[in-house]
């Protein structure tokens, strides 16, 4: 009896940001438009800080959707494995909502719990001040991301099965908001 394994396909970022919400806009686009099978958990986690290794803990696999800093033009993809997001010490922290992404995964390998296989899917940003909605370059990458995600699935074992009709993501921050009265 084969053991499943168990894969985190996670969005970081900050949705009042705009190109910060990368992650939560490719998590609400990947849950609308496919069907996961067992084993595969599709979350948003938001800004979580130094509370994301809770989120990690007991992985197998984890892919992260999130922009990174590196050199080139805002909607570039970047990819990084494991070993490249741990190959230099953790920086010094900016705000308590910055990721923590080499805090988290080097303290789950210190606990031996952690997820030995890792993709980070990143994007250059073009603009993260206070605002909603993606930039055009940003939201530009988003197929070419989507795209990294379902080839590493399938590299896993997994293969997402896609709606039919497509349905349309519950992008909540991009509503027009409601007057209150």
């Amino acid at each position: 009896m084969a053991v499943e394994r168990r894969v985190g396909v996670m969005g970081l970022g900050n949705v009042l940001m705009g190109d910060d919400a990368l992650g939560p806009y490719v998590i609400g686009l990947l849950k609308a438009r496919y069907r996961f099978e067992a084993g595969v958990s599709v979350e948003d986690l938001g800004t979580p800080g130094l509370d994301l290794h809770p989120h990690l803990a007991g992985l197998d696999a984890l892919i992260l959707i999130d922009t990174v800093r590196a050199e080139g033009e805002p909607g570039e993809v970047r990819t990084y494995r494991r070993d490249e997001i741990l190959r230099h010490p953790p920086a010094q922290r900016v705000g308590p909502h910055d990721p923590g992404v080499k805090e988290a995964l080097l303290a789950l390998e210190f606990a031996g719990d952690g997820p030995s296989d890792v993709l980070l899917v990143g994007v250059i940003p073009g603009n993260v001040e206070q605002s909603v909605g993606l930039s055009a370059a940003v939201q530009k990458s988003v197929p070419a991301v989507v795209g990294e995600i379902l080839a590493e699935l399938e590299r896993l074992g997994y293969t997402p099965a896609a709606y039919d009709p497509p349905r349309e993501p519950d992008l909540w921050w991009e509503r027009p908001a409601t007057p209150v009265c």
